[in-house]
Order: structure tokens, then C-alpha cells, then sequence
């Protein structure tokens, strides 16, 4: 077998288990042997253990000899992997978890939108400023709004300078794709161009305190519209 198909058969029983676990399936069941799995997906073991290695190392489940295979308890997760984050955010799109989510971005993009203030460059300036007329361009129908949405926080992030906060930029592309859709469907439109627009001019300003009220101002923005589906549904997913 090439590395190619070894690889992508890997993935597929990744993928097929990894949303297993995170829905539930395996709840009320013990989570099946090693053979098991080889039989279910007519895989050779060393496949099925490559896999079991990945799942794993995202934290869903544990494998020890002679207690085989476990499901992992839900706060081992690892919600920075960006596969297990949107199993989860695809599970039942969770008002709760996104507000979680809302919280962390509160705690890093205000803080990553005053240091870009400070240190973006002619260049990512100009990324900035694009994902910006991106969304103009989207609120006429020509681009979209969501990829144009991500690009602009991504754009902020990677101008910020802090290498911490660029690695989280695969993370938060893949739970801004929900969250976005989720808090647009809420307002029944696409998230408003001149509103980034604000956050956009105090980064290229080069204000610092402005840069980062704006950005903390958008993100509540966003955190109120989670929390009212909340109050209004307490137990409902959406």
C-alpha cells in the first residue's frame, strides 16, 4: 500500500471515529477492541493503530495494555485540535460552547488588535484594510461575507506579532466558521462591514487603547447575541 492511500484510509477511520465519539455513539457501549475495528473498516492493524494513535493524541480516548481502548472524559479533549473542535461545534452548534468560545476570543483579540496597532506592518496593514473591503464587497453580493469575516480576525491575529496568538489562528478559523453563521443567522444578516471598518482604522491609526476597545466592542457584540439564545432557550440546541 503507498503512503498516500495508507494515509488517507488512516484519516477516513480518524474522521468516521472521531465524530462517533464526540456524538455519543459509544455513550452506552464499550468503545470496540483493536480487531474489531480492522473488521469494521476492513483495515489492516497497522492502519487501525495509527489511528487510534491520532484520536489518542486529540484526547478522546485512552489505549493501555489489557484495558484496551477508552473513551477519554470530555474535559481531556483536546479543543485546540482543530478536528475535535468542529466535531464538537458540528454536534449540535451548542449556544453554550460558542459563548466558551466567545469568552476565549475576549480574552486574546482585543489583546492581539492593540499590539497590532502597535506593530503591523505596511503589509498586513494592507491584509487588514482587504478583508475589510472584502465585506463591503460581500454586503453587495460579490465576495463572502464568512471567508472575508475570518479573514479579517485572522489578518489581526497574524499582524499582532505574538507568535502565540498567530498559532491559534488555524483554531479560530475553524470555530469562527460556525460561530459566524451562527450569530449571523441570529441577526438575520452578515456581520456589518463598517463595524470591523472601526476596528480596521484604530490598527492602521496605530491606536492602541482604541484598537482594542473596538475589537473588545465587536466581540461583545457577537457574546450578547449567544447569550440571549440562551435565556431564551436554555436547553434547545440549535
Amino acid at each position: 500500500m503507498g503512503l498516500a492511500v495508507h494515509f488517507n484510509a488512516t484519516q477516513s477511520i480518524v474522521q468516521a471515529l472521531g465524530v462517533a465519539i464526540v456524538t455519543g455513539q459509544y455513550a452506552d457501549k464499550a468503545f470496540p477492541t483493536e480487531k474489531a475495528l480492522c473488521l469494521q473498516f476492513d483495515a489492516a492493524r497497522t492502519i487501525v493503530r495509527e489511528a487510534v494513535k491520532m484520536l489518542a493524541a486529540k484526547g478522546l480516548i485512552t489505549s493501555r495494555r489489557r484495558q484496551g481502548i477508552r473513551i477519554a472524559p470530555e474535559d481531556d479533549w483536546n479543543l485546540f485540535d482543530p478536528d475535535v473542535l468542529n466535531w464538537l461545534l458540528e454536534r449540535s452548534q451548542s449556544p453554550e460552547l460558542l459563548l466558551d468560545f466567545l469568552e476565549m476570543r475576549l480574552a486574546v483579540e482585543p489583546a492581539a488588535a492593540a499590539l497590532a496597532a502597535r506593530y503591523a506592518s505596511p503589509a498586513q496593514k494592507t491584509a487588514i484594510r482587504s478583508a475589510i473591503e472584502r465585506m463591503y464587497a460581500a454586503e453587495r453580493g460579490e465576495d463572502d461575507g464568512l471567508t472575508a469575516d475570518i479573514a479579517f480576525h485572522i489578518a489581526v491575529l497574524n499582524a499582532s506579532g505574538n507568535r502565540f496568538f498567530k498559532q491559534m489562528r488555524v483554531m479560530i478559523a475553524t470555530a469562527l466558521a460556525i460561530s459566524i453563521r451562527y450569530t449571523n443567522r441570529i441577526q438575520g444578516r452578515q456581520a456589518s462591514a463598517p463595524d470591523h471598518g472601526r476596528v480596521a482604522d484604530a490598527i492602521c491609526d496605530g491606536d492602541t487603547v482604541r484598537a482594542r476597545e473596538t475589537m473588545q466592542w465587536l466581540l461583545e457584540g457577537a457574546q450578547q447575541l449567544v447569550t440571549s439564545q440562551i435565556t431564551v432557550q436554555p436547553s434547545a440546541p440549535v
